[in-house]
């Protein structure tokens, strides 16, 4: 298939770019690149790109695509209340115009980066894809927003599938810093310290980037019937942790590394538990191959090779900061459109003759 990649340059993009290739597809990015710069260990491997906000879009933008798969968004909470307007602009409606120009350029199927943080807080209980909805932050509701919004554009013709991924973790040449398990393994490497800011206690389902473009794959090539308008809990099931069993994980990865709590952290409301079993009978296909203490050792590996204090000090892989950087220097106005950038389709390089 022919597929349009949504932030390709984002932490998640940078490795599925490779790996959609390598599943046969012809793949073709969408990014504005507002992290370029980022790079951890190397830049991301180019793929012809389509280089443009996602507020731009244009019907002819999707003419000749099979497939989307939608990752683009601002990516977390801390930066979703940067300005929660600009965060409903991007995240919900520009994400559905992307739907509705998917469908009126013949795109078949598209799959929709979704997020557990639309379960907000739901406690103890675990929660499987019918559970109620109970979103605490901008970021967390404008995956709600889409979600209902793009559902009633599904037609024999145009196939929506929505992956609810939990808390991502891993390696990427745009490597985040501000989600859980990767800020664990580098505070503990670096300051030989894992801070934890609550009291340890809330629930976080995690899974790998990896496993997240395996799904999103797996349900590419699985029959119509099985994923048409389909929501999906993305993880394992058993790969739901507590925050401090998460630090426990990492401090028996990282040689001497200690366990420290915040001073007054107290209960995080964002507290959720998720029931992956729908993925696993509707979509076989999908077989997830990692577990956190494995993805905390690849984590551990990378950081060790190539991970500089001054990097985390400056917080080069912390979205929110390096947006900020970018308004500071005049490169983003206020709605985080680039300034004095136009947009334009880039090919990817020809690749390197074999030595």
């Amino acid at each position: 298939m022919k597929i349009l990649l949504t932030g390709h340059k984002g932490y998640i993009g940078a490795v599925a770019g490779p790996m959609i290739r390598a599943a046969g597809h012809d793949v073709i990015g969408l990014d504005s690149d507002l992290f370029a710069g980022c790079d951890f260990g190397g830049p991301p491997v180019a793929i012809p790109e389509l280089r443009k906000d996602l507020r731009s879009l244009t019907r002819t933008d999707l003419t000749g695509f099979d497939a989307v798969f939608h990752l683009a968004a601002l990516s977390n909470d801390p930066l979703g209340d940067l300005d929660p307007q600009i965060t409903y602009d991007i995240n919900h409606r520009a994400s559905v115009r992307l739907a509705e120009l998917a469908k009126e350029a013949g795109v078949r199927r598209f799959v929709f980066s979704s997020s557990c943080s639309t379960y907000g807080a739901a406690g103890e209980a675990m929660h499987d894809e019918t559970a109620p909805l109970n979103p605490l932050t901008p970021y967390g509701e404008s995956k709600v927003l889409v979600e209902r919004d793009v559902a009633p554009l599904a037609s024999d013709s145009f196939s929506p599938t929505y992956m609810r991924n939990a808390t991502a973790y891993g390696v990427s040449s745009r490597l985040r810093l501000d989600i859980v398990l990767n800020d664990f393994v580098a505070a503990a490497l670096i300051t030989g310290r894992i801070l934890i800011k609550s009291d340890g206690t809330p629930w976080r389902p995690v899974v790998h980037i990896r496993d997240i473009i395996a799904a999103m794959l797996a349900v590419l090539d699985a029959p119509q019937g099985a994923i048409h308008n389909q929501v999906f809990n993305v993880g394992l099931t058993e790969e739901t942790y507590r925050v401090r069993d998460l630090a426990e994980i990492v401090a028996r990865v990282v040689p001497n590394a200690r366990i420290e709590y915040a001073p007054g952290g107290g209960p995080d409301n964002r507290c959720y538990r998720i029931n992956c079993d729908k993925i696993r009978r509707l979509v076989p296909g999908f077989r997830p191959r990692w577990a956190v203490r494995q993805g905390a050792q690849e984590l551990y590996d990378a950081f060790r090779k190539d991970l500089r204090a001054e990097d985390v000090e400056s917080g080069r892989y912390i979205r929110l900061k390096q947006i900020r950087r970018l308004m500071d220097a005049g490169r983003l106005d206020s709605k985080l459109y680039r300034l004095g950038s136009g947009t334009h389709a880039v090919p990817a390089p020809e690749p390197a003759a074999a030595s």
